[in-house]
């Protein structure tokens, strides 16, 4: 059964969905923003059902006041393994630092697929958690992002050192 609720943050409502756990906790298997690229609509088979995301809410309002600087929660993204190698290497990127897809190709032993890179980036299921707003462009400048790049700027202002 997939489970899902809706969070407040500064950056609009968040969609939560995921996989609920025998410790009354969930997997997370989503995260999307409002008018989220390639996300979700709410299925009518899924079941709202908030208490399950009480510890990732916890820590969306941590990250979001400016306490928290990496998660740990069961996380359960769905996708390709050339994916879920990007995405490991997403979650490897530190807060208050960027990384560029090329890099990212590099780091998965794939130096010439940077445009597979950013795609597998752009399917990201679990934004913020999985930090793909830190990849930017080989410039340094800010590029594509599922919620656009207003979110995207935000969430690397609250990450910047000494915000």
């Amino acid at each position: 059964m997939t489970v899902f609720t809706y969070h407040a943050t500064p950056i609009g409502d968040l969609l939560l969905v995921g996989d609920p756990r025998p410790d009354g906790r969930v997997d997370l298997r989503g995260l999307y923003m409002e008018e989220h690229r390639h996300g979700p609509k709410v299925d009518p088979a899924w079941a709202r059902e908030d208490a399950p995301f009480a510890e990732v809410e916890r820590q969306l309002d941590e990250y979001f006041a400016g306490t928290r600087r990496t998660f740990d929660l069961p996380l359960a993204p769905r996708g390709t393994p050339f994916q879920q190698a990007v995405w490991m290497q997403l979650r490897e990127i530190p807060m208050g630092e960027t990384t560029t897809y090329g890099t990212l190709a590099a780091r998965i032993g794939k130096p010439n697929a940077s445009r597979a890179v950013g795609a597998a980036v752009g399917r990201n299921p679990i934004s913020i958690i999985v930090p793909c707003h830190r990849v930017v462009g080989s410039d340094g400048s800010l590029t594509g992002f599922a919620g656009g790049l207003v979110r995207k700027e935000h969430l690397l202002g609250i990450e910047r050192p000494g915000a």
